[in-house]
């Protein structure tokens, strides 16, 4: 049997910008998505704390450093700068390696500053 686990998760990350012009997706700090082994691409579900919307896209590396948290295209109508954002992507793993599964976990504070990180997976 195969399971749907957490691989990677960036928890209360602070919208930093939206851009309803852009193709789509949402622009992360490529070091918050190497810390969490976030690949360019990957489809992610976001979770918006402020108002409750649900959404999935994918994830695109913004610059190393910048804390970039970006809403791009459609995306931009469901956030607005300053809300607090929960980012997740999922594995499908064998039962037999979920026993001791562990998703790498990034938390953060105001102006997405690091206040936690958690590795395993």
């Amino acid at each position: 049997m195969q399971l749907n686990l957490l691989k990677s998760k960036i928890h209360r990350a602070e919208v930093t910008d939206s851009s309803l012009n852009y193709e789509g997706s949402l622009a992360i700090d490529a070091d918050f998505m190497a810390g969490v082994g976030l690949r360019p691409y990957e489809r992610i579900l976001v979770g918006n704390l402020n108002n409750g919307e649900r959404f999935e896209t994918y994830a695109i590396a913004a610059p190393a450093g910048s804390k970039a948290i970006c809403l791009n295209g459609a995306t931009a109508y469901l956030g607005k700068r300053g809300d607090l954002v929960t980012i997740m992507a999922f594995a499908v793993v064998e039962e037999t390696e979920a026993a001791g599964w562990q998703p790498k976990i990034l938390v953060l504070g105001g102006a997405n500053r690091r206040v936690v990180k958690q590795s395993g997976g």
